[in-house]
C-alpha cells in the first residue's frame, strides 16, 4: 500500500461500503424505528440484492492479487523463504484475505442452506476482519515515523472505531446509533485512505516535506513535521464535519420523505 494507487483502491472500497451502510441504516430506522435491526451488510433492491457482498469479495480479491502478485513481481519465495523486500505486501495480503473470507462466508450464508448464520455472527466475523486490519497497521513491519507515522496513527484509530462498532453491533442488534456509527467509521476510514494517498503520495504534500526514493517521507525540520501533523488534524476534523453534516442532511431528507408517505397513506385510508 506504500503508493498512491495502493491507498486509493482500498479507500474506494471502504468509502463505497460505508456510504451504502450509513444510507441503509438511516432508511431502515426512519421507515420503521420499532423493528430496527443491525445489519452487517445491506441488500440492494432489484436483481442485484447481494451487490455489496460481491463488491467486498471481488474488490478484496483484486486488491489481494495486486499486493501478493503484482507488487512482488511474482517473487514471493526467495532462497526458500518469503521475500524480505516485500514483507509489507504479504501483511496487506493477509488483511485483504480476511475481508475476502468475510464476503465469501456472508454470501454462502445468504445464498445457500449450508450454514446459515445469524446477523450477530456475521457482525463478529466482520469485526474479526477489522481486528486483523487493526493489528496489521499497529504491528507493521514497515516502521512508520514522523509525518507518515502520524497519518497511520489516525488510520489505526479509525480502524479501531470499526472494530468496536461492529463488535457492539453483534451484542446489541437493535441499536441504531451503533449501526450508524459502524457505517460512519467505515466511511471515514475510506476517506482517510484517500487523504493519505493525496498527502503522502500526491499533490498535497505539506511544505517542507517530500517523498524520497523507497517511499520514505522526510521533512527538512521538526517544525515542518509538526506543521504537517497540525494540517492532518485539520483535515481529519474536516472529514468528520462533512460526514456528520451529510448524515444529518440525509436523515432530515428521509424523515420528510417518509412523513409525506405516511400522510398520503393516512389520507388514502380515510377516503376509502
Amino acid at each position: 500500500m506504500g503508493s498512491f494507487i495502493g491507498h486509493v483502491i482500498p479507500g474506494t472500497l471502504f468509502l463505497l461500503i460505508g456510504l451504502w451502510h450509513s444510507w441503509c441504516s438511516l432508511v431502515r430506522f426512519v421507515s420503521n424505528p420499532k423493528s430496527f435491526r443491525m445489519r452487517v451488510w445491506n441488500p440492494v433492491p432489484g436483481k442485484f440484492k447481494h451487490l455489496e457482498l460481491y463488491i467486498i469479495v471481488v474488490g478484496g480479491f483484486i486488491d489481494l492479487c495486486v499486493e501478493l502478485l503484482v507488487a512482488t513481481h511474482l517473487k514471493i519465495i526467495v532462497n526458500g523463504s518469503l521475500n524480505p523486500s516485500h514483507l509489507n505486501n504479504f501483511e496487506h495480503s493477509g488483511m485483504l484475505l480476511m475481508f475476502f473470507i468475510f464476503g465469501v462466508i456472508a454470501l454462502v450464508s445468504e445464498k445457500t442452506s449450508i450454514f446459515p448464520l445469524p446477523e450477530g455472527a456475521l457482525c463478529f466475523i466482520a469485526s474479526t476482519a477489522f481486528t486483523a486490519e487493526y493489528l496489521l497497521f499497529y504491528f507493521h513491519s514497515t516502521t512508520h515515523i514522523g509525518l507518515e507515522g502520524y497519518y497511520h496513527f489516525i488510520l489505526v484509530t479509525l480502524i479501531g472505531l470499526c472494530v468496536v462498532s461492529t463488535a457492539l453491533g453483534a451484542l446489541i442488534l437493535t441499536s441504531f446509533p451503533i449501526d450508524l456509527c459502524s457505517g460512519i467509521s467505515i466511511m471515514l476510514q475510506g476517506l482517510w485512505f484517500y487523504q493519505t494517498a493525496f498527502t503522502l503520495y500526491g499533490p498535497m504534500m505539506p511544505e517542507g516535506c517530500e517523498l524520497k526514493p523507497g517511499n520514505e517521507i522526510s521533512c527538512v525540520s521538526n517544525e515542518a513535521a509538526v506543521r504537517g501533523s497540525i494540517l492532518a488534524n485539520a483535515l481529519l476534523f474536516t472529514h468528520v464535519l462533512i460526514v456528520l453534516a451529510a448524515t444529518a442532511g440525509a436523515y432530515v431528507y428521509l424523515v420528510r420523505r417518509f412523513r409525506h408517505r405516511s400522510v398520503s397513506l393516512t389520507t388514502l385510508q380515510e377516503d376509502l
